[in-house]
């Protein structure tokens, strides 16, 4: 060891070094790419299958298994990995999962980018993509190409709960994999690895972090989370030979909000709730999406599996079809709390329109005609946001 070193050694490595572990409320905040082994006994003794392999920060640092660990615990999986976007982690799944020929299923209100990436490896690859609805079991018809069967509850736009109970129960009848994007339900919802009474469950859930565990709208990341040791494993490989990572600091800013991210989702689903009671009442309004409505597709599936009564605060109207784009384009620009954007779970409330007829394949006889408008409510109080959609919903006229 070097006693006396020189002034720019010591800048580099310091002579005194204050003891690396304290007991605080937040966990310590690990930035690594090079990660130092003590001897070559650590270096070697070690394997890529190792519950935390420090090897390389892609692989992991304490801070982003932490994220894992918490992230499992409240989906109710066992391993989690980690990826840069929601849409990352989806296409993780994708990637590990889809060969040559196979077959994959998506229901008809599948998020858009995830449809993107499918039809791309269709392309590239000769993935076969079927449809099915959401809503109707018996329109998912596996064959013995099918490998893979994507879930959504709820669907994001069009808010259809889906037969979640007779699809996997298929799916396992034909040995096919299910992957549920449970982004909506943030593991809050419902438990999507024991969500019936004879405890069926998915095989992999997708969740954009960047919605409700982030909850800031800042951060972007994704996890893919799984129970069984053979899928983390396979997932695990691609994940490590692509360089899916994440930011130590990325990942501490969500670790510091999970806390508090239970008391979020509720509030935003008790304001959304409110909001969509008033426009149930706007003659405005033919259909109101929300799985808490009775009337909504999918409502009986979802009052089967979030027996808590929980659901996000996402809430999509479908307006009278003698508005024209032009109106319902007036109407969002005049709204002022809600904010013009993608995504949610936020503090700030905001809104996206949609021509649905761009957008699904299948006749969905459940969904009347006319342009749709998504509200992704924050943390306002729902009275102003009513007010916003009240002052708005006068430059439709």
């Amino acid at each position: 060891m070097l006693d006396d070193k020189k002034p720019q050694t010591s800048l580099i490595h310091a002579p005194r070094k204050a003891p690396q572990y304290i007991h605080s409320i937040q966990p310590p905040l690990f930035r690594a790419s090079t990660i130092i082994f003590p001897t070559t006994a650590h270096l070697f003794d070690r394997h890529w299958s190792d519950p935390y392999d420090y090897s390389y920060g892609t692989h992991g640092t304490p801070t982003t298994f932490t994220l894992g660990d918490q992230l499992a615990e409240i989906e109710g999986g066992q391993y989690c990995l980690l990826a840069p976007s929601g849409l990352s982690a989806i296409n993780l799944v994708n990637s590990t999962f889809l060969s040559h020929g196979d077959e994959v299923w998506v229901p008809d209100n599948i998020y858009g980018p995830n449809m993107e990436h499918l039809n791309n490896l269709r392309q590239r690859y000769g993935i076969q993509v079927r449809i099915y609805n959401p809503i109707d079991a018996e329109s998912f018809i596996p064959s013995e190409k099918t490998r893979l069967l994507w879930l959504e509850a709820a669907g994001s736009i069009t808010m259809e709960f889906p037969d979640l109970i007779q699809l996997v129960r298929k799916a396992q009848a034909a040995q096919v994999l299910t992957a549920l994007d449970n982004t909506w339900g943030a593991g809050l919802a419902f438990n999507a690895f024991d969500f019936s009474n004879e405890h069926l469950s998915v095989d992999i859930t997708v969740h954009a972090l960047t919605k409700y565990p982030s909850g800031g709208g800042d951060i972007l990341m994704g996890s893919v989370i799984t129970r069984d040791k053979n899928l983390y494993q396979q997932l695990f490989k691609i994940h490590a030979n692509q360089g899916i990572c994440v930011s130590g600091d990325d990942t501490a800013q969500i670790i510091r909000s999970l806390a508090h991210m239970r008391l979020r989702y509720q509030q935003q689903a008790e304001n959304a709730q409110k909001l969509l009671e008033w426009l149930q009442q706007q003659p405005q309004c033919i259909q109101v999406l929300h799985p808490a409505a009775s009337n909504s597709p999918g409502h009986d599936y979802w009052k089967s599996i979030c027996k808590n009564g929980q659901s996000a605060g996402l809430v999509s109207v479908i307006f009278d079809p003698k508005y024209d784009l032009a109106a319902i384009r007036r109407f969002c620009d005049a709204l002022n709390l809600f904010k013009l954007g993608f995504s949610w779970g936020g503090p700030v409330s905001l809104v996206m329109l949609y021509d649905l007829k761009q957008m699904r394949i299948l006749n969905n006889t459940h969904l009347q005609q006319g342009l749709l408008v998504r509200f992704c409510v924050g943390l306002e109080d729902p009275e102003d946001l009513i007010q916003d959609i009240q002052n708005a919903l006068q430059q439709l006229e």
